[in-house]
């Protein structure tokens, strides 16, 4: 496969940085363009169409858009499961673990489960698995069943300190239903869809901060949680380690969240609620429920909530610049 390369020379959105544009066309390669862009990074214009492979982003500075807006026009898909690629973390549509990577204007798809049957053991099939820092999603759909989104730090050795990632998503559409949100980065949704399909049950997110000091959380601010039809019984997270951080901001939810939002990982065995931070601030919505959450989950005043805009939440890092 070809890949036609402009040398011409654009300021991206990290500043202070010229990269080679690439373009994409329908029917080729976008992990050939990958492959191809220099040490200091490119922009990839990809072409409408769908693009059947995997893509590993390894390379700092590397930024997909689409030029056509609609996401549902341009999408990147496989069907790995943790049953078939030796484990969840191997199972990824799209791996981005380089840092200042963006993508615009794209689907990020897993349809393992279209072929399937959704089991609980080996079904885990992820669409994107990011741990590269300073990362940023713009109008992006992110669809899959059981762990669609992996949103975590690099992995650190035991007993050292642990950098945050930091990811930021706006005017997102992320689907799935199981855990379908998880991991333990410092990640921003803003403004996006967050949607439960068709599951018995299910849980929005499964953040797992390792500890209490760990700069670690997920805050959804201004977000829609929305479900397929017949949904229901769906929890807005459980702790898949005991210093899980969530925040929801501002959030419309639907008819589909359970009262109490927030479970326990294994009801009368694991013990995390006591040692988690799960806030809400002006939650909407049938999902709402107030005063009926459980008794873990903190309910932060208009200050509290403050502490937590994207300006303060990334000290240090502008996602919008």
């Amino acid at each position: 496969m070809v890949v036609h390369l402009r040398f011409s020379l654009l300021l991206l959105a990290v500043p202070a940085l010229a990269a080679q544009s690439i373009e994409v066309a329908a029917g080729e390669s976008i992990q050939h363009a990958i492959d191809a862009a220099p040490d200091a990074g490119a922009l990839i214009t990809i072409a409408p169409g769908t693009y059947r492979e995997v893509l590993t982003i390894a390379k700092p500075h590397i930024h997909l858009r689409s030029s056509d807006a609609d996401a549902s026009k341009n999408v990147v898909v496989f069907d790995k499961s943790a049953g078939t690629s030796g484990g969840t973390t191997h199972s990824a549509t799209v791996n981005v673990t380089g840092d200042d990577f963006t993508a615009e204007n794209l689907t990020f798809q897993n349809d393992f489960n279209a072929h399937h049957a959704q089991v609980p053991v080996g079904s885990q099939a992820l669409a994107l698995l990011v741990t590269g820092d300073r990362a940023v999603f713009r109008n992006m759909r992110l669809l899959g069943n059981q762990d669609t989104l992996y949103a975590a730090n690099k992995r650190c050795a035991e007993g050292e300190a642990c950098p945050a990632s930091r990811q930021y998503f706006t005017r997102c559409f992320i689907e799935g239903n199981v855990d379908f949100i998880f991991g333990d980065a410092k990640a921003f949704f803003d403004h996006c869809e967050i949607r439960s399909n068709a599951h018995s049950g299910g849980y929005i997110t499964a953040q797992s901060r390792i500890r209490a000091d760990q700069d670690s959380a997920y805050v959804f601010d201004h977000c829609q949680l929305t479900a397929d039809p017949g949904v229901s019984h769906v929890w807005l997270g459980r702790p898949w380690r005991p210093y899980a951080k969530v925040i929801f901001l501002n959030t419309e939810m639907g008819a589909h969240i359970e009262a109490p939002g927030w479970r326990e990982w294994h009801p009368g065995e694991t013990k995390s609620l006591d040692t988690v931070y799960y806030a809400e601030y002006n939650s909407t919505g049938p999902g709402g429920h107030p005063g009926e959450r459980d008794p873990h989950a903190k309910m932060l005043t208009a200050a509290q909530a403050a502490e937590y805009e994207v300006k303060k939440f990334f000290a240090g890092w502008n996602p919008g610049a």
